[in-house]
């Protein structure tokens, strides 16, 4: 199919942007990376249950490959964090497919207090029916926090501390896991040292729960040493799973671009449009039994301006909405959805105000870092990237 080799094209360039960079020794897999690697694989046969976050966006591609040499893991909670970004209509097909895969999914959004206070209920419950069915004697249950980088891990472990604390005097004792807003940069590996090459348990875990007494063990993100699939590599970038430094962020920015085109997000922005022809006909379909639609235009575009925060970002959906509209090409081709993908960076630049005189290189920078940052904080929709395997049972 001639869209599936446009984004395969594109793809292949990112891929390639990280093969280099990585032979550079600029990527993703660094000696910090691997020592947690295998400190991680020493202390997992000891842990009571393993809880994995990944992204929701991505639920299969942001699986953690090391636990793959787990087989023997009774239970493992699959959190899928960021829902919020996903798409809703996706998000219970996936629960579905998890519990089929002998897992404990869950649904978190770890900006949420109420989302997070919820997770943290369902682990305590879940802690408390292991312990029930296993006859468990031992008044500490130790769960590890496993997952690849940027999924929200660590930001998960402090607010289920936060939260979970047993008394005030606990509150400065015990430790928080060290956050960073770089992808794999979580240094601390809270409870893991080193000595004489063999890593040792420090003990010093995040508690959230007593009667049993809980305690997350967070560690470090870990990704593949090596990723050979292409698509598998491009939405870990996109995602922020491998940092953008690796590659061209106008690369980046064109495979968002090919997703949006080929879905139906862009229908939305209708009512966004400087097309005044576009916006009236919106406003016509919409407002019933309308005294005047050209004051309702006006009202809108108004309404629009008062709210400066969100003005740009309906600028740059309404920019979006008017270039497809407009494009008279195939996109089912490739060179007509390179040609719609051109016209749209170039239209973004006047929405994203960007000023003039600023060269080609520095342009395509700039709105492609603007265009990502929209995409990724979900104020340009809500995608899953990954397709549901063909295998899920749909109960009857």
């Amino acid at each position: 199919m001639a869209t599936a080799s446009t984004a395969s094209r594109i793809t292949r360039k990112i891929v390639i942007a990280v093969k280099k960079a990585a032979s550079r020794n600029k990527g993703w897999y660094d000696l910090h990376m691997a020592a947690a690697s295998g400190a991680i694989a020493q202390r997992l046969p000891l842990v009571d249950l393993v809880a994995e976050i990944r992204d929701a966006r991505i639920p299969l591609s942001s699986e953690n490959e090391l636990l793959r040499d787990f087989p023997a893991l009774s239970k493992r909670i699959v959190v899928m964090n960021k829902i919020d970004l996903a798409d809703q209509t996706q998000v219970k097909g996936w629960m579905r497919y998890f519990e089929q895969q002998n897992c404990i999914p869950y649904g978190v959004n770890s900006h949420n207090k109420d989302s997070v206070k919820g997770l943290l209920n369902f682990i305590q419950a879940q802690v408390r029916g292991l312990c029930k069915a296993n006859h468990h004697a031992s008044e500490t249950i130790t769960i590890m926090l496993v997952g690849i980088p940027n999924v929200g891990k660590s930001a998960l472990a402090n607010s289920l501390h936060q939260m979970g604390r047993i008394s005030a005097a606990e509150k400065g004792r015990l430790k928080h896991a060290t956050v960073s807003p770089q992808p794999g940069e979580t240094k601390d590996i809270s409870s893991f040292k080193q000595y004489n090459g063999v890593f040792h348990a420090q003990h010093l875990h995040l508690q959230i729960g007593s009667h049993p007494n809980i305690y997350l063990l967070d560690t470090p993100g870990i990704l593949p040493r090596m990723i050979h699939d292409a698509e598998l590599c491009s939405k870990l970038v996109l995602t922020g799973a491998i940092r953008d430094g690796l590659i061209e962020q106008k690369e980046l920015a064109r495979y968002f671009l090919t997703i949006l085109n080929l879905s139906d997000q862009y229908k939305k922005w209708a009512k966004f449009s400087t097309n005044e022809d576009r916006l009236l006909s919106f406003i016509e379909h919409k407002v019933e039994d309308s005294i005047s639609s050209k004051l309702e235009m006006r009202q809108k575009k108004q309404h629009m301006m008062d709210h400066t925060q969100d003005l740009i970002v309906n600028d740059v959906r309404g920019t979006i909405f008017d270039t497809i509209s407009c494009f008279d090409g195939n996109i089912e081709l490739e060179e007509d959805m390179i040609k719609l993908m051109e016209a749209e960076l170039v239209a973004l630049r006047e929405a994203f105000r960007v000023p003039q005189g600023l060269g080609e290189y520095v342009y395509n920078r700039v709105v492609s870092v603007k265009l990502l940052d929209l995409y990724r904080t979900g104020r340009l929709g809500h995608y899953t990237l990954d397709t549901l395997p063909l295998t899920l049972h749909h109960p009857i």
